[in-house]
């Protein structure tokens, strides 16, 4: 009997194959990671070879089978992705070299020239200098300066998501939730911007080199023969359209449901909340599209989130990097201790998380103020998990004066939600009740759920992630903490950036870096 849904999780620094059953639990998980996950063949580049990823697809979809669990009992498969990162293909659908990563950061310096009136644009005040910074991310206009002749013989410029989807069902196409980079997306109304619109021209592509796209739970294609038999599945076996890792794990942790904010502690960390309205809570940054039809995501990011921990763990970590080889436990789980040895405040200790800076404030650094002779690597870990928790909590208030919305609780997911120490601090910082769910493949399980739907097996997104995304534990908040950190937002966090932003932008004039 086919009861199982195949979801892939292709991240930034592993694959994942992951089956999932009606009621949204894991019952068989492959992964592999790639080692390293990307490669910089020159300053700010972040490459990958595309083969690594299917490669890597097929191999962990084969320890499943060799793990004992059964392919016939496979219905349907999905895809979810890292976001941003695009492949470009030639006549026949072939790479014509790595896939382009988020992480990416080199900048385009020579521009197409835009036509009268939307070069007036370029000279309004606000929006000049955004427009110009998008168009220099856009990997066309970075592929058209870097190369020339792999650009020239570019017929496709797809997301990574597309290109497997390819390699899976011969049809390019892809979700309408996954478009979250710099292509001409219409994110009101979730489709390709008319031929004739300025973006086409900004962003220095044409239509005919987009993927088609589906919406959530529609079908992409079926498994060719060479897929099925390179997976170890049934031919004809379905794709169904998910979305991007983010917007999946939204989806997954229950994030669609109204009070709940959806707070990623990932490499790149987020917070969510869903609206049946479009909204830009930044103007002319756009509400996402969710993995559902007709809703949209209000996101904050921290580019650098919990990438930091990963940053502590390498550089002040080694015990417990030693500890977690022996113990099969997460090294986050393992840094607890240090969190529980330090009061809330992390006694004066205050972090502001902009280890990479967003498109708004390219200037922006990072900065630790009130170190003292009593402070320890346990201060600064605790510290960093503070001034992450403030940087999305203003990204929550900021959402809600917008929208109007209102969170009663946070659903947390990521890497370093696997931290009690790390779910404690937020509840307490936001003076929420913040919960986990039933399993830490919180995108795959979104992507799950998402061929739940085109499968039938429940009526609507809204009945599936009421099936298939349970609460797991939940954190209460400690009302002193929060009294704690509350006067520490409002005194010293909010004003950190607007008083150190002349500085960043000293040293930025001063030494170069960041780059503009």
């Amino acid at each position: 009997m086919a009861d199982l849904i195949l979801a892939i999780d292709n991240g930034t620094q592993s694959l994942r194959a992951l089956l999932f059953d009606v009621r949204g639990q894991l019952v068989g998980k492959s992964q592999l990671a790639f080692d390293p996950p990307y490669h910089s063949p020159e300053p700010g580049a972040a490459e990958q070879a595309v083969s690594r990823y299917w490669d890597a697809l097929v191999q962990c979809c084969q320890s499943l089978w060799q793990q004992g669990h059964d392919p016939a009992r496979v219905a349907g498969l999905s895809l979810t992705c890292q976001r941003t990162s695009v492949v470009a293909l030639d006549a026949d659908h072939q790479p014509l070299g790595p896939a382009i990563l988020w992480l990416d950061q080199r900048r385009a310096t020579e521009l197409p020239t835009l036509p009268q009136p939307w070069r007036t644009l370029l000279a309004l005040p606000k929006v000049g200098p955004l427009l110009t910074k998008v168009r220099q991310r856009a990997p066309a206009n970075r592929l058209a300066q870097l190369h020339p002749e792999r650009w020239q013989q570019c017929r496709k410029l797809v997301s990574l998501s597309a290109y497997l989807t390819h390699r899976l069902t011969g049809q390019l196409a892809d979700s309408t939730a996954a478009q979250v980079g710099y292509l001409p997306f219409d994110y009101r109304k979730h489709r390709w911007h008319s031929p004739r619109n300025w973006r086409w021209r900004a962003l220095g592509v044409r239509p005919e080199q987009m993927a088609q796209l589906q919406a959530p739970g529609e079908t992409l294609g079926q498994l060719t023969d060479s897929a099925a038999n390179a997976l170890g599945l049934a031919p004809d076996l379905p794709l169904f359209a998910a979305g991007g890792d983010k917007t999946c794990e939204v989806l997954g942790s229950g994030g669609h449901q109204s009070g709940i904010a959806s707070l990623s502690f990932g490499t790149t960390a987020t917070v969510n909340l869903p609206s049946r309205r479009y909204r830009e809570v930044v103007p002319l940054m756009p509400a996402y599209p969710a993995c559902e039809p007709g809703l949209y995501l209000n996101e904050k990011m921290l580019f650098r989130g919990f990438w930091m921990v990963s940053w502590f763990k390498e550089q002040f970590g080694h015990l417990e990097k030693l500890l977690a080889r022996e113990s099969g436990e997460p090294v986050e789980a393992l840094f607890d201790p240090l969190v529980s040895a330090v009061p809330p405040g992390a006694m004066g200790l205050m972090l502001q998380p902009y280890w990479g800076a967003d498109l708004s404030s390219p200037e922006a650094k990072g900065c630790v103020i009130g170190f003292g002779d009593v402070h320890t690597r346990a201060h600064l870990y605790r510290a960093i998990l503070e001034g992450l928790a403030f940087g999305l909590k203003e990204g929550l208030d900021q959402i809600e004066r917008a929208t109007g919305a209102r969170s009663t609780r946070l659903r947390i997911s990521g890497g370093g939600a696997q931290s009690d120490a790390a779910m404690q601090l937020t509840a307490d910082l936001f003076g929420l009740p913040a919960e986990r769910v039933h399993t830490i493949e919180t995108s795959g399980l979104g992507a799950a759920i998402c061929a739940a739907v085109g499968l039938g097996w429940h009526p609507d997104f809204a009945a599936a992630q009421g099936a298939m995304v349970h609460t797991g534990q939940r954190f209460e908040p400690n009302p002193e903490h929060h009294h704690l950190y509350q006067q520490l937002y409002q005194q010293v966090y909010l004003k950190l950036y607007p008083q150190l932003a002349p500085l960043y932008q000293a040293i930025r004039t001063i030494t170069g870096y960041p780059k503009g």
